[in-house]
């Protein structure tokens, strides 16, 4: 991604609405996967690392990330080892992981399928895969082009990256389902318009990014169970499958 996008990303992740109630989200599924004390966790593509305290509550966390200014912002939190590292060719930790994480990062990876297979490469036995991608190709928007997306995924494309990637899907569900008729809507009206998307990346008000929050955040129990049939995003768990 872009220089300022980073620098954009380090400055709201611990405010903004849709990376907090992510979060909480996040937090209630890895709760759910029942790791072992102490878990080994790595997270590919931290960013500037606004999931690595809440990842630390889980175990020990690693992580890898290629953009420098990114990497010592992530490094300054103190919450994880953070080292240079791309997908799919250069994760820098040999050990083996209870949890590998990729949040929004695998639609920057032009072979997804390789990206993914990497990660997985990364488990331990009994280990666990956690990812999140955006969903919907036709919500396509310049939101998808300012971050160096490659694609947006249907369900059932996502499901074929994990099956040939060798793993095994335990969980594919939608997320970010209550808002997603407004956040749909917004998108399309932009589209149409052309106009771009760096109002719903900035913090709204007090009040609207709080009430926001609290409606994201409230998908968490659902997620972790039974999940949802559509929303603006996608979250798997998957296993170690079938040799390669």
């Amino acid at each position: 991604m872009d220089e300022a996008v980073y620098r954009e990303m380090a400055d709201v992740q611990s405010a903004h609405w849709w990376y907090r109630g992510r979060r909480h989200i996040l937090a209630t599924v890895i709760e759910s996967l029942k790791l072992p004390k102490e878990a080994a966790i790595l997270e590919a593509g931290c960013g500037p690392g606004g999931n690595l305290p809440m990842l630390a509550r889980f175990g020990t966390v690693s992580a890898f990330e290629p953009h420098d200014g990114a990497r010592d912002v992530a490094n300054a939190k103190g919450a994880a080892t953070v080292l240079p590292g791309t997908l799919p060719d250069g994760i820098p930790f040999p050990q083996p992981f209870a949890l590998v994480c990729a949040f929004d990062v695998v639609e920057h990876v032009e072979d997804d399928v390789g990206a993914v297979r990497a990660l997985g490469a990364k488990l331990a036995p009994g280990g666990r895969l956690l990812l999140t991608v955006p969903a919907h190709p036709w919500l396509w928007s310049e939101h998808d082009v300012r971050n160096h997306h490659h694609r947006r995924y249907s369900r059932e494309a996502f499901a074929k990256v994990l099956d040939a990637a060798g793993l095994h899907t335990d969980k594919l569900t939608a997320f970010n389902a209550h808002l997603f008729p407004i956040i749909a809507g917004t998108r399309l009206i932009q589209n149409s318009l052309g106009l771009g998307a760096r109002a719903e990346e900035a913090v709204p008000s007090l009040a609207v990014n709080s009430l926001l929050e609290k409606i994201f955040a409230a998908e968490a129990s659902q997620v972790a169970r039974s999940g949802y049939p559509t929303g603006v995003s996608l979250l798997a768990v998957a296993s170690a499958g079938r040799p390669q």
